[in-house]
């Protein structure tokens, strides 16, 4: 479907759950994190209805996300579900790879088709510290698993915070034996990532040649989403840059996102969008959540304003809630 800017949304991000199994400092407070209430949040059932309707308005591509994805029970059927509906082209999951490695075996029996694994260092003490919890190993585990998955398209996602500027080059090392694509995604000002350090892709970038020679420019490929790709001289994978505010690209943002209560939230800085949970449970016909879906998303905004001033609808919730 073609927004009123005619950009041509195939991409939807779906949020299965606020709750995580991390406490990452960008994304959610240490301590009073308030839940949303499971009665509050889309049943699975109602999630595959909502992703039909958007796959008869030309989305092709879906990612689950979370807070943690793979903290909500049976994630696997509904990835079967998904799989299942005409027009779906391909399911991915984005992940922190704690619970993967277990998971894993299910998923991919389900069809999935990729995982992003958050990622911001390799070294145990600083994963304690950015994440508030000991779990490296069991990221790791679950990147290794993914990595022995035939088939499994895998990426590794880190946020440059100014405060693992020494795993920086660590991180995109994985991608020079392995098959796999290293992105950098620059830290978004949204809730807690307000307050942060942010480190720009020509920052990371120069960094990475420093250690690695000339960056080599890779195709792009549209659907994948706005991550530029490049690799280097030895390399078998690639590194890939997401910098929504050092090189905006809101002109070709082919996304929308469903959160986990079930509004359609079309830009990620505004508030914006339709609350799709009371038509799901006031019984509204497929006509009804179609009509709902094509006004919100025709009304995408042209773009973010992160490098301006503070809006009256612009986003106030953490990450974790809204399925960043």
């Amino acid at each position: 479907m073609l927004d009123q800017f005619g950009r041509d949304i195939r991409y939807l991000r779906v949020s299965v759950t606020d709750r995580c199994n991390l406490r990452c400092r960008y994304c959610m407070p240490e301590e009073g994190v308030e839940w949303v209430p499971h009665s509050a949040i889309l049943s699975y059932e109602q999630i595959v209805r909502l992703v039909g309707a958007a796959a008869q308005l030309g989305v092709e591509k879906v990612r689950l996300t979370g807070g943690e994805p793979l903290v909500r029970k049976g994630l696997a059927e509904l990835v079967r579900e998904i799989k299942h509906i005409y027009g779906i082209r391909t399911v991915c999951l984005t992940t922190n790879g704690l619970l993967l490695a277990d998971q894993l075996p299910a998923l991919l029996e389900a069809g999935l088709d990729g995982v992003n694994l958050s990622l911001d260092t390799l070294d145990k003490a600083q994963f304690a510290a950015l994440t508030r919890r000991d779990g490296l190993a069991q990221a790791m585990a679950g990147l290794e698993a993914a990595l022995a998955a035939p088939g499994l398209t895998v990426k590794v996602n880190c946020v440059p915070s100014g405060e693992n500027d020494s795993q920086l080059v660590p991180l995109a090392a994985l991608a020079r034996d392995r098959d796999l694509t290293v992105r950098f995604i620059e830290l978004m000002p949204i809730g807690l990532g307000s307050s942060l350090t942010r480190r720009t892709e020509q920052e990371v970038l120069a960094r990475l040649e420093e250690a690695f020679g000339p960056a080599i420019p890779c195709p792009q490929d549209t659907l994948s989403g706005p991550s530029r790709n490049v690799t280097f001289r030895g390399f078998q994978g690639k590194v890939g840059f997401i910098s929504a505010l050092s090189h905006q690209f809101c002109a070709s943002c082919n996304r929308v996102r469903l959160t986990a209560t079930g509004f359609l939230k079309t830009c990620l800085q505004y508030d914006q969008g339709v609350d799709l949970k009371p038509l799901l449970d006031s019984g509204a016909d497929d006509h009804a959540l179609l009509e709902a879906m094509r006004q919100a998303i025709s009304h995408k905004p042209a773009h973010h304003h992160f490098d301006g001033a503070h809006e009256a609808r612009d986003e106030g919730r953490n990450m974790n809630q809204i399925g960043g």
